[in-house]
């Protein structure tokens, strides 16, 4: 069985704080402030509805029934007389009470200010037979339901428009990632998993959405509902003189958050561990379609699926660590919750605290339990998105890209030459340089090649010439100003490049020709590909430049890859051109066919050959012979052969002698 597939940590990981991490996410949410505000106010007065009518409405409508059922109080209208007065029962079915006690005084006196209210405004509570009122029933049958109608569009607004900022700060935050991946250098892409970044990229976005659009929803109502039922809790206890037991619900109420402090540590812990794994996973199959062919040619499908297998099922245990822990949050602040209530009850009696005045406590205090449920999952998710925070913002501090100098040159064209002075290289995870100390010139019009064997630093001086990095030491210069000193969307006008290693775009032939050059037209796009001798076999299928290439031109051969790229190089029109062993992995007719087109595009350019095939360098004005990253040999192909040195036994191996 093949080892499992882990995850590498990346070198630019780090961690954040909550506060780093949520301030920064705020950054690219603050432009959307206005609807996030408004999503919050009316997640605020969604939990507002339905508190009033438990707290009002259900407790005046208890009263109203205990009244109608007595059918013997006959309520006066100054609240000082319904107060002090003898309460007798008039139903024969029921006996005398005598004196009112002081609970049953309160709840009429109450009543009295309700009743007298309601004269006041036009209608009664109840009729002559001691039922419900019209107006009464009227109000239950049209307030209560417009209060409904008034929480659904409370709660469609504050869902909506927290989705909906929630939709454009992930997508904001997506734009801001690929644009700063592709400001980074060549030297950053050559040390990534292309596989974990994209997940990175695509995928841990989500859970940001999740806390805008979701977490935002819970944090306007569960403080909301929690303050409300926390004071109506104090309003009660100072009223009946229970300052002590006020002061004990004080101590004990944080105790509810002590299993999400104790845990949130471990739920971060899994949850970016669940992350990683999952960026193995897309890392995986990224892989395995990125070499789809190497894979059917050596009939390695079962191999690729175990190790696929393996890496979902260790992200799969990560997985279900981090949910584990994070289910185990809701049954501990249950469990907290309730001893807590036990204890409190358990204290109430032997302080000998009424029932009457415990239960309208412990109705809110019963109301509490689900906001309070619902802000132990808020944690949760704080922590899990927090991780993922942690990946993105890792991304985005990042600082490996090519610097532009604010008051960089502008340079529209290339007069003399290009020089190397002195110039060395290497790259962050080599031990040695991959050039060192190397001087030349290539003057304008000229063809300049380099050979060598694999590893002497050939494609890397083109990657200098091209500026995907800076030199270490020593300089390039083009007309005697430093590349540095350039404006590199200048520097990439001047500058074309094909390259061994052809990637098209999954679009139609023309557009990849067109690719670069937007506002060339389809007569241009046409003479292009008839000077990279594509025209032809590009006619020959039956939607000609309409046709679609495939993933990375995977429906051309390799030699129509390379005319495709050709004809894009010639349409965009450089004066400098950079050939990568363009017909290294070519056989020998296609190689002259794409050796034809390459001709056609160095005529008149300046041209920066790295070759492979020694005999499609002879002509060249000059040739570097590197080795070991230093430029050992130079001159012409007949100087050099002569000499009998490095480039000779080249030439002997390949038998172009």
């Amino acid at each position: 069985m093949s080892k499992s597939p882990t995850y590498t940590r990346e070198f630019f990981d780090r961690e954040y704080s909550a506060a780093e991490a949520y301030g920064r996410l705020w950054q690219y949410a603050r432009k959307y402030r206005f609807r996030i505000y408004l999503g919050i106010l009316c997640g605020m007065l969604t939990a507002g509805t339905l508190l009033p009518l438990f707290q009002v409405i259900q407790p005046a409508l208890d009263k109203v029934g205990d009244v109608g059922h007595a059918n013997a109080v006959e309520v006066a209208a100054a609240p000082a007389a319904a107060t002090d007065e003898k309460v007798e029962v008039a139903d024969a079915g029921m006996p005398a009470r005598g004196k009112a006690s002081k609970e049953e005084r309160k709840i009429l006196k109450e009543y009295g200010k309700l009743k007298g209210l309601a004269g006041k405004l036009g209608f009664e509570l109840q009729d002559e037979d001691e039922a419900l009122g019209a107006p009464l029933l009227f109000a239950i049958l049209v307030v209560v339901p417009l209060a409904a109608m008034a929480r659904c569009a409370f709660l469609f607004l504050n869902k909506y428009c927290l989705s909906w900022a929630a939709l454009h700060t992930v997508k904001d935050l997506r734009c801001s990632i690929l644009r700063h991946i592709q400001e980074q250098s060549m030297q950053f892409h050559g040390r990534i998993d292309v596989g974990q970044l994209m997940s990175r990229a695509s995928s841990d976005p989500r859970l940001v959405q999740h806390i805008i659009q979701s977490v935002l929803q819970e944090v306007a109502e569960a403080p909301f509902e929690i303050v409300v039922s926390v004071g109506f809790i104090i309003m009660t206890a100072v009223q009946n003189d229970m300052l002590p037991t006020l002061i004990l619900l004080v101590v004990g109420f944080p105790m509810f958050m002590c299993p999400v402090v104790l845990l949130s540590r471990r739920i971060r812990k899994w949850a970016k561990r669940a992350l990683e794994r999952y960026s193995v996973v897309g890392s995986r199959i990224h892989e395995i379609l990125t070499c789809v062919r190497v894979v059917k040619a050596y009939h390695t499908e079962e191999f690729e699926n175990e190790k696929y297998e393996q890496a979902n099922r260790s992200m799969l245990k990560a997985s279900l660590r981090a949910v584990r822990w994070s289910l185990f949050v809701t049954p501990a602040v249950e469990t907290v919750g309730i001893l807590l209530l036990c204890a409190f009850v358990v204290w109430c009696f032997f302080v000998k605290v009424k029932l009457s005045v415990i239960v309208p406590m412990l109705a809110p205090l019963l109301l509490i339990y689900r906001p309070i449920k619902q802000l132990s999952k808020l944690q949760v998710q704080l922590e899990q998105c927090r991780a993922a925070l942690a990946r993105l913002f890792s991304i985005l501090d990042v600082r490996m890209e090519l610097p532009e100098k604010a008051d960089a040159g502008q340079k529209t064209e290339f007069k003399d030459r290009i020089l190397f002075e002195d110039v060395s290289f290497r790259y962050d995870t080599a031990d040695r340089d991959a050039v060192s100390h190397a001087s030349f010139a290539i003057p304008r019009g000229k063809v300049v090649a380099v050979v060598g064997g694999t590893g002497s630093g050939k494609s890397t001086l083109g990657g200098l010439l091209a500026r995907f990095y800076d030199p270490r030491e020593g300089r390039v210069t083009m007309d005697g100003t430093d590349l540095r000193d350039m404006r590199i969307a200048d520097l990439r006008n001047l500058v074309g490049s094909v390259m061994q290693e052809t990637l098209l775009f999954n679009d139609t032939v023309e557009a990849n020709i067109k690719y670069g050059s937007p506002a060339a037209t389809h007569e241009h796009v046409v003479a292009a590909a008839k000077m990279a001798n594509a025209h032809d076999f590009i006619m020959a299928q039956p939607d000609g430049y309409g046709r679609l290439v495939g993933e990375k031109g995977f429906a051309l051969s390799g030699g129509e890859r390379q005319r495709i790229a050709i004809a894009r190089a010639i349409l965009r029109n450089p004066p400098i051109l950079i050939l990568d062993e363009a017909t290294s992995a070519l056989d020998t007719v296609t190689e002259r066919l794409v050796q034809d087109a390459i001709d056609n595009l160095m005529k008149d350019r300046t041209t920066f050959a790295i070759a492979h095939r020694l005999s499609t360098i002879r002509d060249a004005d000059m040739i570097l012979v590197m080795q070991d990253g230093r430029i050992v040999e130079s001159g012409t192909h007949s100087e050099l052969y002569a000499a009998d040195g490095v480039y000779r036994r080249l030439c002997d191996m390949q038998h172009t002698e």
